[in-house]
């Protein structure tokens, strides 16, 4: 492995960022490659087959062109779906993201923790046994919010999230029984801490947010240690579809370090 063999972040679109952003904190030096597969996006409504077969191909053909140290699948869905798939058929070292239940039943006082997800996140049997390791006595309350999702790429990209979705989601977790005693509320993808501020407004003041981004990051830094890092050049994002037009996409990938844009 080189000095300069990037560590590579992936997601279904702009939510990987999140995480980008906790791990360039812990290991500025690092060279970064942050790969949005826009052109599937969202995730969250397609089947679990294809998002297995879309991942893994991807990520085979990103391992073999950019020889990683380590991958991060930047993604609740996709880690809850392909984690395990991927690392059958890649040696490289990867690093999942899963709905950050632990740490919520640690932090709740009442009791009752929300989760807010993609459609696909919140089905996955992956969350029924966090549920049953972690939250055994407290009530987890789940609902799916795809279109926070497009809210979150909207607010990235400085136009304004729309303000009924914010208030669905939420209401999608007050109105099950139980809602109104939730204290705490687990952000299963990574788009979602980026409307965290809009969702903090409507839930109100006494609700805290959990997410998994920093704990990702301080295992990204557990499994790089020792090693020496190198930037040869500007960190790159790659990016399915076509972003060429899209100015205030690139605007915001400039905001958190990345300096050269390529189409996959």
């Amino acid at each position: 492995m080189h000095d300069s063999s990037p560590i590579l972040m992936f997601d279904s679109g702009v939510g990987g960022l999140t995480v980008l952003a906790e791990t360039r904190a812990l290991l500025p030096g690092a060279h970064y490659i942050y790969v949005a597969d826009s052109a599937a996006l969202p995730y969250g409504d397609k089947s679990e087959a294809e998002i297995a077969a879309r991942v893994c191909g991807l990520l085979g053909r990103l391992a073999e062109r950019y020889h990683p140290r380590l991958i991060c699948i930047a993604c609740n869905t996709a880690s809850t779906i392909a984690l395990g798939m991927v690392r059958e058929v890649l040696e490289t070292p990867i690093v999942g993201t899963v709905p950050a239940i632990k740490p919520a039943a640690e932090t709740t006082q009442s009791g009752v923790i929300g989760l807010l997800g993609t459609a696909a996140t919140v089905r996955q049997p992956y969350v029924d046994q966090l549920e049953a390791q972690f939250a055994t006595g407290k009530t987890l309350l789940r609902h799916a919010a795809p279109e926070l999702v497009v809210a979150a790429e909207r607010k990235l990209r400085g136009e304004q999230p729309d303000s009924a979705a914010i208030a669905a989601a939420v209401a999608g977790l007050r109105s099950q029984p139980g809602g109104e005693r939730i204290d705490t509320v687990v952000l299963a993808c990574t788009h979602f801490p980026l409307l965290t501020e809009e969702l903090a407004k409507e839930f109100g003041a006494d609700v805290a947010f959990i997410d998994g981004a920093q704990g990702i990051a301080r295992r990204i830094a557990y499994l790089t240690r020792c090693q020496a890092f190198t930037r040869p050049d500007s960190d790159l994002a790659i990016i399915t579809g076509d972003a060429s037009h899209d100015t205030a996409l690139h605007r915001a990938l400039q905001h958190y370090g990345i300096g050269r844009i390529a189409r996959l």
